[in-house]
């Protein structure tokens, strides 16, 4: 859909579907993780909630997990994908789970993470950085006025939802980010984004159980 006078540009993030490092509490960052059976089956059960922006431009992360998503959502839809929604790289961390590296003698695993937008892994990149790379995007999009869909990762949601309402990501963020939610964005003609409803559940609620009677009291003497 195309943005109008009188609404701004929209902006729909959804973070991938989960693979087994996600499980495995793993940090990916650029490794190139599939989705398993269980991440398709994942995709699968939200691909109705997705439905409601089927007729926006699709954006993907080259990593095969986002690209995996995108088409497991918006079959059959035009994809291109965006190296600058790549996830944010971990460096030599990835592969690491962030409970192992806080054992590991000079990680300083909590020391870097007081640095909000500066933290960064040793070799990998910040939440500033992904930011930067993020802005030019930004302004493209709401140059073309043409509502969007990002499937993208954590790191690179954060990091735009840090943009949109200046956290500086020092402390936990005033609300939760939701897995299996999509996350709506305005983008103001300069390509400043601003939060519009974070959560939004993809998957759809399933039928609601019919409820139970109570059973009916016995009369003295029944057997």
């Amino acid at each position: 859909m195309t943005a109008t006078p009188d609404r701004p540009t929209r902006l729909v993030v959804i973070r991938h579907a989960p693979t087994p490092w996600n499980v495995a509490k793993r940090l990916q960052g650029h490794s190139d993780i599939a989705l398993d059976a269980t991440g398709r089956k994942t995709a699968l059960g939200w691909r109705e909630g997705a439905a409601l922006w089927a007729d926006w431009r699709l954006l993907a992360s080259p990593l095969r997990r986002a690209r995996e998503t995108a088409e497991l959502l918006f079959p059959g839809r035009l994809l291109t994908i965006e190296p600058r929604l790549i996830e944010m790289s971990f460096g030599d961390w990835e592969g690491k789970t962030l409970a192992a590296l806080r054992d590991v003698p000079g990680a300083d695993v909590n020391e870097r993470e007081t640095l909000g937008l500066d933290f960064h892994a040793p070799g990998g990149e910040s939440p500033r950085q992904v930011q930067q790379r993020l802005r030019p995007l930004l302004r493209e999009i709401a140059t073309s006025k043409r509502d969007t869909v990002w499937i993208c990762h954590k790191a690179v949601l954060r990091a735009l939802y840090a943009l949109a309402i200046g956290w500086d990501m020092k402390a936990k963020p005033p609300q939760k980010l939701q897995f299996g939610c999509a996350h709506l964005f305005t983008l103001g003609a300069d390509g400043v984004p601003h939060l519009d409803q974070l959560n939004l559940p993809l998957q759809k609620p399933g039928p609601a159980l019919p409820k139970l009677r109570p059973a009916a009291k016995q009369k003295s003497g029944e057997p």
